[in-house]
């Protein structure tokens, strides 16, 4: 259903059951995938991909061109999967030419009212994204991760898989996968142990990665003995590796 008030470009391309409301606009170069809602005062600029089932809330901005001086005008994309929901007042912005001139969003995710995502930005599936979030230019959010209300993501920052970003905090550096951080310092709290157990991880498993997490965080090692301490164990468990491949590419440095 398309509501009359609604503007769509002849050159967007719209699937089956798709629902667009009031007021809302569908630029040149947008594709919709089936059954996806756009609630009303939804702006779609292209060049855009969208998958399926994705719902959009009033005044969304999604695909907008990004906010950086650097961007003349250049046709970047932005590619979004399945079964996402972008409440009100949700931005999301293409990449620009000088990283690989694209922004990525995965499946299943949630991003909670007036959150931002910034040019470049690669997403995975599963993510929470509160309230007044704001993710700046060419972050990475790995699988599963939740961001508490009102976090700021400094930008080229990267969040491991599984990850808990207390509420109101300033994200400067890599946060590890499994980590939990708080506050305005960000001090690491341990794994995000209850997340894991929900998702079906073995105990043992949970358990070698808290070990990980004090090779890292309690016992005093320099960061190149703990990845050490950690080679043995990632061996045997997927968890662990995961944290040592992280701790391996991390580019800015870890929350310590």
């Amino acid at each position: 259903m398309i509501h009359p008030t609604a503007v769509i470009s002849e050159t967007a391309t719209i699937g089956e059951n798709v629902t667009i409301g009031p007021f809302c606009m569908v630029d040149d170069n947008v594709t919709i995938g089936d059954g996806c809602v756009l609630k009303s005062h939804v702006v779609v600029r292209g060049p855009t991909r969208i998958g399926r089932n994705n719902k959009f809330y009033q005044f969304s901005s999604i695909g907008e061109d990004c906010q950086d001086k650097k961007y003349a005008g250049e046709p970047t994309e932005l590619v979004i999967g399945d079964d996402n929901e972008f409440r009100e007042g949700v931005t999301v912005h293409r990449g620009t030419v000088q990283d690989k001139s694209i922004t990525i969003i995965g499946s299943r995710c949630l991003f909670m009212a007036n959150a931002h995502i910034a040019h470049d930005c690669v997403l995975g599936d599963d993510i929470i994204i509160a309230n007044n979030v704001a993710v700046a230019g060419h972050v990475h959010i790995d699988d599963f991760v939740i961001v508490g209300g009102a976090v700021g993501i400094h930008q080229f920052c990267k969040v491991g898989a599984h990850a808990f970003l207390g509420a109101g905090g300033i994200i400067l550096r890599d946060v590890p996968p499994f980590v939990m951080v708080s506050g305005q310092k960000n001090i690491p709290q341990g794994i995000n142990s209850e997340g894991l157990k929900r998702r079906g991880f073995e105990k043992a498993e949970v358990m070698a990665i808290k070990r990980a997490y004090k090779a890292i965080y309690r016992e005093g090692n320099t960061l190149d003995e703990a990845m050490e301490k950690l080679k043995e164990p990632a061996e045997e468990y997927a968890g662990v590796e995961r944290m040592l491949t992280f701790l391996k590419t991390a580019e800015r440095g870890i929350i310590r």
